[in-house]
Parts: C-alpha cells; sequence; structure tokens
C-alpha cells in the first residue's frame, strides 16, 4: 500500500484544479458557462458502424450530464475513443479470465461519472464502478438519472479516497478495496507533474495484476511541434463547437496553466516504469495519448485485443498504434476486425 507523504498530501491540496481552476469546473459542471454552441456527436462512420461500439454510444449518450459536451468538444474525437474504450473494458470484464467475483473499475477524474456508470449499466451487475470528482456539481449530475445499482461516486479528489471509504460503500464492498481496472481521465494534469507519486498513490487501489490506463495530455520535446498540434485542436476542432472568444478564454484560463503540470511522453514512460513491467500506448490525438500499463502481460495484450481500431482521422495521429512505451519492450496484437449485425445499430 502506498503511504503517501504529507509533504505530497499538501501538493494536492494546493494544486490547481481545487483552487484556481475550481470556480471554472463548478460553473462548466452545472451548466451555468463553458457549454458548446452545439453538442458533439459520435460519427458512426469511424465506428464503420460497428454493432458493439454503436451500442456503447447509445448507452453512454443517455447519461451525459452538463459537462460531458464541454468535454468531448475540447479535445478532437475523445467522444469515439471514449467509446471504444469502454466497448473495450466492458469485454474485458466479461471474459472468462476474470473469474466469477464482480470485476471493479475505477475512473478517477471523470467529471459526472458517465463513463463508469455506462460501463456497470451495460455489464448489468458484473462489473462494479467508481468515479470520483472534487466539484459537487458532477455529483448531483450522477445521481440525475436515479440512483444506480452498480456504481458509486466519491464526492472527494482522487488523494481523499481511503480503504475504509471503499470497505463501507455497499456497492464497492465485494471488490474488497481492489480494482481490476483504474483510469486517470486528464486528472493528474491539474495537480502537479509529479507523476510518480501520483501512480503510487492510486496504485494502492489496483489489484497485482491489474491495468492502469492514463488519458492525458503530453508535453512535446519540441515546443514548436505542440504547439503546431494545439493549433490543429483548436482551429480544426474545437472551432466546431466554441466560438473564437470561448477558445481563447479558456486558454487563458485553465490550459496555460495546466501546462505548467503536463509531462513528455519520454517522462511518463520512465516514471510508469518505476511501478509496472509492461506499458504501452493505445491511442492517439495530437498532444493527447491513451497509455495503459500492467504487471500482467497477458492481461494488457487482452485488453488490446479487444479494441477496435482508433477511431479518428488520419491526420491527428502521430504514432503507429498499438505499439510499446519508450523504454517497454512487449509485443502487442493487433486491434479487433468490425463486428456488424443488427444489434445495436440505431
Amino acid at each position: 500500500m502506498s503511504k503517501a507523504s504529507s509533504k505530497f498530501i499538501q501538493e494536492c491540496e494546493n494544486a490547481p484544479r481545487l483552487n484556481e481552476m475550481f470556480s471554472f469546473f463548478s460553473a462548466t459542471a452545472s451548466g451555468r458557462s463553458g457549454a458548446p454552441q452545439r453538442f458533439p456527436r459520435s460519427d458512426l462512420r469511424l465506428f464503420e458502424y460497428d454493432s458493439k461500439l454503436v451500442r456503447f454510444a447509445k448507452k453512454q449518450r443517455g447519461l451525459w450530464g452538463h459537462f460531458d459536451p464541454h468535454y468531448f468538444s475540447s479535445i478532437p474525437y475523445r467522444l469515439e475513443e471514449e467509446i471504444r474504450l469502454g466497448d473495450a473494458l466492458l469485454e474485458y470484464g466479461k471474459s472468462d479470465r476474470r473469474g466469477r467475483s464482480p470485476v471493479g473499475y475505477y475512473v478517477l477524474g471523470a467529471a459526472e461519472g458517465t463513463f463508469a456508470r455506462a460501463l456497470a449499466d451495460l455489464a448489468a451487475g458484473s462489473i462494479l464502478t467508481l468515479s470520483c470528482s472534487p466539484n459537487k456539481e458532477n455529483e448531483e449530475s450522477f445521481f440525475r438519472f436515479g440512483r444506480p445499482c452498480f456504481s458509486a461516486f466519491f464526492p472527494g479528489p482522487f488523494h481523499r479516497l481511503t480503504p475504509s471509504i471503499l470497505s463501507t460503500d455497499p456497492i464497492l464492498q465485494p471488490l474488497g478495496g481492489k480494482f481490476d481496472v483504474i483510469v486517470e481521465d486528464t486528472t493528474f494534469q491539474m495537480y502537479s507533474p509529479n507523476r510518480s507519486e501520483q501512480i503510487d498513490f492510486v496504485k494502492q487501489y489496483l489489484k497485482k495484476d491489474g491495468i492502469f490506463l492514463f488519458v492525458e495530455k503530453f508535453r512535446q520535446a519540441d515546443p514548436a511541434e505542440y504547439l503546431r498540434r494545439e493549433l490543429q485542436k483548436d482551429c480544426g476542432y474545437k472551432v466546431r463547437y466554441f466560438s473564437p472568444d470561448q477558445i481563447e478564454q479558456k486558454t487563458r484560463q485553465i490550459l496555460k496553466r495546466m501546462n505548467l503540470n503536463e509531462v513528455t511522453l519520454q517522462t511518463m514512460a520512465a516514471e510508469i516504469g518505476k511501478h509496472f513491467s509492461h506499458a504501452c500506448m493505445t491511442w492517439n490525438s495530437g498532444n493527447f495519448y491513451t497509455l495503459a500499463a500492467s504487471d500482467n502481460a497477458e492481461n494488457l495484450s487482452e485488453l488490446v485485443e479487444h479494441m477496435f481500431k482508433p477511431c479518428i482521422p488520419q491526420e491527428y495521429v502521430y504514432e503507429d498504434l498499438p505499439n510499446a512505451l519508450p523504454g517497454f519492450s512487449m509485443k502487442l496484437p493487433g486491434f479487433r476486425l468490425s463486428v456488424n449485425d443488427d444489434d445495436g445499430i440505431v
């Protein structure tokens, strides 16, 4: 178990996410501001009309809160990636290799918990999930569709979660305080660049053969390349949903401060290497990546096998996928093929 230092806990308490950024996230989560001029919709063409992806997309869209439209309008094709990842995690959780006990997923930082709740609803009891957010407005959105049977919500930042909270929650008790998969959704970059201690703290809740997924924005070794990808994001994607004034305001209020807490992909790989034996990248959109790490290579490969190919136009992708992270050596399977049948097509 992680023995987080008081210095680390204080670092988290003093982080931008809980201080200068807090009001922005509250206003956006409540719907008072930050809403895009039009809502994003998943592109079925990028799914190749895959029936499994369409099924997950339908469930996920029916649970959106106020923050979801803002989030999916801000990162190019993050909506399609969440659906792709959700479908893979659903199949991974239902696999015979997981055994008969409920499988546990912990998604930290994913606003109103839509992703985790969609997973739990579709699994109908075989997957139990936890979401967390320090903003009360996100908790209110989480319960706007009723109290779920298989999903829990912790109203606080990730570093305030304790084993006693997990052991006393009636939904999460069957998990014994450990999760099969943990997903960090653009959270660490809101706190500090201290990835090693952040990973170490959260890893205490991961099973020994579990998978840790990271969805983060990374710096580039070349600042000009970072800026080029940012311009591609803002001018090629975000402008479809936000006005120029909205984009500039968020850059001033959030992104310039958040950028100080980003790390390079090479730094992240080195920090992951302190905690896991295997790691790979499974998605890329400009400066954003999805990374997966585990001490169990077979579990990591199985999750990759359940993934459909990245649902994103090629011009936003700068990596060959799937691929091992720098410094890691592992043989990865290819992504799965499309499934087209009548089930799930809407």
